[in-house]
């Protein structure tokens, strides 16, 4: 074999079992970023998102609309979401909040299996939780890797990663805007 193509698929090999290596984000990697994350704040009033779900392939194959309504009572949170479809079918899910301090934040809501676990550091928010999730009249437990980013005082972006099994399904990204 050549010297030079024995070198560069070695280095290519090399480059990416290093970038297999690369670890996943954590919220504390966004701890300096601004505009500071305050989901008492945020998510109180009234806000729209404009979302999709993309595939494992990439392609769109859900479009929506949410109306949300958030509520704070001390550390207790509601934050209730309706659901346009662009076929036209509706949904809700009524998130309950709690701000376990230190950045820490757990979440409930009928559909969620469990609780849900988030951390807050920066101007990003990260949750964990499997949602119990109808298809064709069954119901499939799915995780979410779900992050949030505050962009400014009234727009966050979102991008959540769908996984069975540790196999990823597709991803729902959404762009909320404060009213």
């Amino acid at each position: 074999m050549n010297h030079r193509l024995c070198l560069a698929l070695c280095s290519a090999a090399a480059a990416m079992a290093l970038g297999g290596c690369a670890s996943a984000p954590t919220p504390a990697d966004y701890a300096a970023e601004k505009p500071v994350l305050d989901l008492h704040q945020y998510f109180n009033g009234e806000l729209v998102a404009h979302g999709l779900f993309t595939d494992r392939a990439g392609k769109v194959a859900r479009r929506f609309v949410v109306q949300l309504t958030g509520s704070w009572n001390g550390k207790e949170g509601t934050l209730d979401e309706r659901f346009t479809y662009s076929d036209g079918k509706t949904e809700r899910r009524v998130w309950h909040l709690t701000d376990e301090g230190g950045g820490r934040y757990t979440g409930r809501a009928d559909d969620v299996v469990g609780v849900a676990e988030g951390r807050v550091a920066g101007n990003a928010l990260n949750w964990h939780y499997t949602l119990a999730l109808p298809v064709d009249g069954k119901t499939y437990e799915v995780q979410f890797d779900d992050w949030m980013y505050l962009m400014d005082e009234r727009v966050m972006l979102n991008k959540a990663a769908m996984s069975k099994f540790g196999f990823g399904l597709g991803e729902v990204t959404l762009s909320f805007t404060k009213k």
